[in-house]
């Protein structure tokens, strides 16, 4: 009997798609932008103490494979071929510092997340070398001097670890953010891996200037980090090397993009004022400025959005940072367990309908946009004898879209064109409670693709699009429509109001809860 025909359906394109949470390998019909197969794999997050969060590079690096390893046996089943797939693009976590060995390929230290807290001592002190009528780091880099960007990660790495310094000293040490250290595994590692990262994870480091598009020496300076560790910069577009292990080596990696980049192509928006909110661990809204860096008076960062080929031009964003959304849910269920899995949390949330009068502030990691307050600490409010688990679950929800509401008034204010509605993606999206309660809160309509899986998609199309690879057309008339799903609000404008006027009450009180200790040194 003859062998199955495989189905033909023209070139396709993998992303890795490495969040904070989870990794997932995506496949996509290059032509129509389908999604036709996929794997995830869930991260373990450690907390060895208060504040710090990582994670292990090497299982991240393990979880990357395996997506991919799984997602070609899918592929196999459907009866598609898997030598079809023509690109792979990356897209990352932003910001999450590791740092290696050239040498033997390990890490020297576990990946500090970009939620991590232990480096408020390490920033207090810089902020006292910057010059207030001169803020050089925020004019360079577009970003406040925080803890959740990687210079000062690795900074403290350089302070606290020995075998980090003694890398750097014996010229064996090389920085990344998870971008780098996955693009220089897969190909080839040790045996000849490229050591690279893109604009978009450059701009997130604070070591990056968004003018020149060049590694800052004056700030390499200022951080006392050693230029020769850091990574070559490329556009977020192009052949970085090829897979040199498992069922796809051989193909290239032609796209890299940090997640919330990566979703702002996936979105579409390219064009100026276009904007793209995304619910993941964290909730990041961006607004493409176009060819301009606009900075905020209203607590925004300014970012590099993209830079799609080596001769393309390079485009900015304002983006407004939330550090916990889909976190809050994870933590209901690992720390509280009054749930066994998130998508619980919209059956809970749905028996009640309401929070009754109880605000949850999730400030674990201090508050991001657009306070920029590390002080701030988590705070549940308003509790009677009546509230139970769901008035929580509840008001978890209506956080996710409260922080989002502060950071759309930021936007909005910044630029001068109120949003007449917010595009969203990012897993936290399935969930119809939570869309629905985040048009009332925004009181304007609320606009999800039928695919949600947009910061994936935007890898594969930075990848397919790369010269050399050239299967995925960014034209506009080439795009293809997508099918959305609209939220409209339901409640009346002014009951919207009174509930964000009490939120922001609970954010105040949850600031200035707690005074810095120095983080001491680890032995190792």
């Amino acid at each position: 009997m003859a062998a199955t025909k495989k189905a033909v359906l023209g070139p396709l394109v993998g992303a890795v798609d490495q969040g904070t949470s989870s990794t997932r390998f995506l496949v996509f019909n290059s032509k129509t932008a389908e999604l036709l197969s996929h794997h995830q794999v869930e991260i373990k997050q450690e907390f060895p103490r208060e504040g710090w969060v990582e994670q292990d590079p090497k299982e991240i690096l393990m979880s990357v494979y395996e997506c991919i390893e799984k997602t070609c046996e899918k592929l196999e089943q459907l009866n598609i071929d898997i030598s079809n797939i023509k690109a792979i693009g990356v897209s990352n976590q932003r910001e999450t510092t590791v740092v290696w060995d050239k040498i033997t390929g390990e890490p020297l230290y576990n990946a500090v997340v970009w939620l991590d807290l232990r480096t408020q001592s390490t920033v207090e002190n810089l902020s006292k070398r910057i010059p207030g009528n001169n803020n050089f780091v925020k004019s360079k880099t577009g970003l406040p001097l925080s803890t959740y960007f990687s210079a000062v990660k690795v900074r403290w790495l350089l302070d606290n670890v020995r075998n980090v310094q003694k890398a750097v000293e014996e010229d064996r040490a090389l920085f990344g953010t998870i971008d780098s250290w996955l693009i220089w595994c897969l190909t080839g590692g040790t045996n000849g891996g490229v050591h690279c990262t893109d604009v978009t994870n450059a701009s997130r480091t604070m070591l990056f200037n968004i003018h020149s598009l060049e590694w800052d020496k004056e700030l390499c300076e200022f951080f006392e980090i050693p230029m020769k560790i850091l990574p070559n910069v490329r556009s977020s577009s192009e052949i970085y090397g090829l897979m040199k292990a498992g069922a796809l080596e051989g193909v290239p990696i032609s796209g890299c993009l940090g997640d919330q980049s990566a979703a702002l192509v996936g979105q579409m928006c390219f064009r100026d004022g276009q904007a793209k909110n995304t619910y993941g661990t964290g909730c990041f809204l961006l607004c493409n400025t176009g060819r301009k860096c606009v900075f905020s008076e209203h607590g925004l960062l300014t970012t590099v959005a993209y830079k799609l080929g080596r001769d393309k031009p390079v485009y900015y964003a304002l983006e407004g940072s939330v550090a916990i959304a889909g976190a809050v849910i994870r933590w209901l269920r690992d720390n509280l367990g009054i749930i066994n899995s998130s998508d619980e949390i919209e059956k809970l949330a749905k028996e009640v309908g309401t929070s009754y009068g109880c605000y949850f502030v999730p400030a674990f990691s201090g508050l991001y946009a657009p306070y920029w307050e590390p002080s701030a600490r988590g705070i549940i409010c308003g509790l009677t004898q009546f509230t139970n688990k769901c008035h929580i679950a509840f008001a978890a929800l209506e956080a996710v879209c409260f922080q989002t509401r502060e950071i759309l008034d930021a936007m909005n204010r910044d630029c001068g064109i109120p949003l007449s509605h917010l595009q969203v993606d990012g897993g936290m999206t399935n969930n119809k409670i939570l869309m629905q309660l985040q048009a009332d809160i925004l009181y304007i309509p609320v606009v999800k693709p039928s695919m949600p899986e947009t910061t994936a998609l935007g890898a594969a199309m930075a990848a397919g699009a790369a010269e050399g690879v050239g299967v995925w057309s960014l034209e506009p008339e080439d795009l293809s429509a997508v099918t959305m799903e609209r939220f409209e609000p339901q409640i009346n404008a002014e009951e919207s109001e009174i509930r964000y006027s009490t939120w922001k009450k609970a954010v105040m009180k949850s600031m200035g809860w707690v005074t810095t200790e120095s983080s001491e040194s680890v032995s190792s």
